[in-house]
């Protein structure tokens, strides 16, 4: 497979002006590198989101440790410089949660390696954990969550909506 590093400037995508409220949000680290890495059609909104203030996004040091891991797979055929680029980027645009653990019991998830983003999510009261991991969407609705889990497609809907309704 061969990856495609997406700079900021190679982001066009007008940012609605009226998403109403800033929105705080956890990206898991397939959707990251959708937006920094892959330019997917349905993060554009969320990376103009991010990069115009109308979301916050929140990381840890196991999410970013876990970023760093992955972008140094092989099969993406990254250079060191081509990752720290990423690295760098998506640091420019997240707030870093101090601490372990969370304010609220959570339920465990299936997938433990992804139970770090359900903590950091509700570590920092983040609105949205923006996730493609089914084991992590399929813990949304009805479960004793303080959040709510999209998809990138769920969350570009409703930045969408928001800017279409006011």
């Amino acid at each position: 497979m061969s990856a495609v590093l997406v700079t900021e400037s190679s982001f066009t995508v007008k940012t609605p002006s009226a998403v109403p409220a800033i929105r705080s949000v956890v990206l898991d680290t397939n959707v990251v590198l959708d937006v920094f890495v892959f330019d997917d059609v349905f993060t554009r909104p969320l990376a103009q989101a991010l990069r115009s203030g109308a979301l916050t996004a929140w990381a840890d040091r196991h999410t970013l440790k876990e970023l760093a891991l992955v972008l140094a797979y092989p099969s993406f055929k990254l250079t060191a410089e081509a990752q720290r680029t990423v690295r760098d980027a998506y640091g420019a645009l997240v707030r870093i949660a101090d601490g372990e653990g969370t304010p609220v019991e959570l339920p465990p998830c299936r997938d433990r390696d992804d139970q770090k983003f359900l903590e950091l999510t509700a570590r920092a009261g983040a609105a949205w954990l923006v996730s493609k991991d089914q084991r992590v969407l399929s813990m949304g609705g009805g479960r004793r969550l303080p959040f709510e889990v999209v998809s990138p497609r769920k969350a570009a809907a409703l930045l969408e909506g928001a800017a279409a309704g006011s």
